[in-house]
């Protein structure tokens, strides 16, 4: 294994983790619900429940940081070496699997492990393991 040194950022990738973590933090003492994302779009595209503004207020700050963050600096070049029907079938992959998980990395991996949730655990383990399964496959027995 190699380490890109040059792109090595600890301090920058601490320092999002920690915000990822207040925010979340943050919102569940303001809201008093978990801050994982496919609840909140799924919730705010459904209508139900309230709290509506800040659902929708939480989800435009993900997208307006990086947009906010550009300004200062220079963003990374994303490069994305699949074709569209791969992206599709892993959007949709992905889109049922929080629907059987009952909620994605955020609410599960980031506030549902932090509170310690036996569920969330083991969610956690799933989609990582999930992840790991997928990376060996595609990599080492298909050579892609």
């Amino acid at each position: 294994m190699n380490i890109d040194w040059v792109n090595f950022t600890p301090w920058a990738s601490l320092a999002g983790g920690a915000l990822i973590g207040l925010a979340a933090s943050l919102f569940i003492l303001a809201n008093g619900r978990i801050a994982g994302i496919s609840g909140l779009l799924g919730s705010l595209i459904q209508g139900d429940g309230e709290g509506r503004s800040e659902k929708a207020l939480f989800l435009l700050g993900l997208v307006l940081a990086p947009v906010l963050w550009g300004l200062f600096a220079v963003l990374p070049r994303v490069e994305v070496h699949a074709g569209w029907p791969a992206l599709v079938s892993a959007g949709l992959l992905v889109g049922m699997g929080t629907r059987y998980a009952a909620g994605c990395t955020s609410g599960h991996g980031v506030c549902g492990v932090s509170r310690l949730s036996p569920r969330s655990m083991l969610a956690t383990l799933c989609f990582m393991a999930t992840g790991f399964a997928t990376v060996y496959v595609i990599r080492h027995l298909l050579g892609a």
